[in-house]
């Protein structure tokens, strides 16, 4: 074994040991540790579980984070479960996906590092993403596994975000 390998199995140990201590979770699951460190920077708290927020903004507010290491900031809403009627979907998407996070965040990131973050609420995101999925809806329902996903582009967030980072 050379010195990186060495030295990586060290810092995966750590980060894992890290996390667990602080009660984040496995930092290695999906995205987990872009979160973990969104949360971080922006100064929010990081939730303990992998279901639900993904963080807490100041004010303890439930927010969700999406992040990207592409050339530009764009967030991608995929696995989206399909209901049995358009409006059970509507409910579904206010209530437990979109609207559920008064905030939602978006981090572009380069070598490890966050070079930009933007914040857009949960209205903007489900008045953005919601015309995109009503037309995907009726595609979706003969799919064995029927999933929804759509994103809110690069365009969405710099015309309607704030940045943060």
């Amino acid at each position: 074994m050379n010195t990186a390998q060495r030295e990586y199995i060290d810092l995966y140990e750590r980060m894992a040991a890290l996390c667990t201590s602080q009660g984040w979770g496995d930092p290695f699951s999906y995205a987990r540790s872009k979160e973990i460190l969104t949360a971080i920077r922006l100064g929010h708290s990081v939730a303990e579980t992998l279901s639900g927020a993904d963080g807490y903004n100041q004010a303890g507010d439930p927010v969700e984070y999406k992040s990207t290491t592409g050339k530009k900031v764009k967030g991608s809403y995929t696995g989206i479960s399909v209901q049995d009627t358009w409006s059970k979907q509507v409910k579904y998407l206010r209530e437990e996906k979109i609207l559920k996070y008064p905030e939602h965040y978006y981090s572009r990131f380069e070598g490890g590092r966050i070079v930009e973050a933007w914040r857009l609420t949960g209205q903007q995101v489900y008045d953005i993403l919601l015309p995109k999925l009503e037309r995907k809806y009726s595609t979706v329902l003969s799919k064995k596994d029927p999933r929804l996903s759509a994103d809110v582009t690069t365009r969405d967030i710099r015309k309607y975000g704030v940045q943060v980072l």
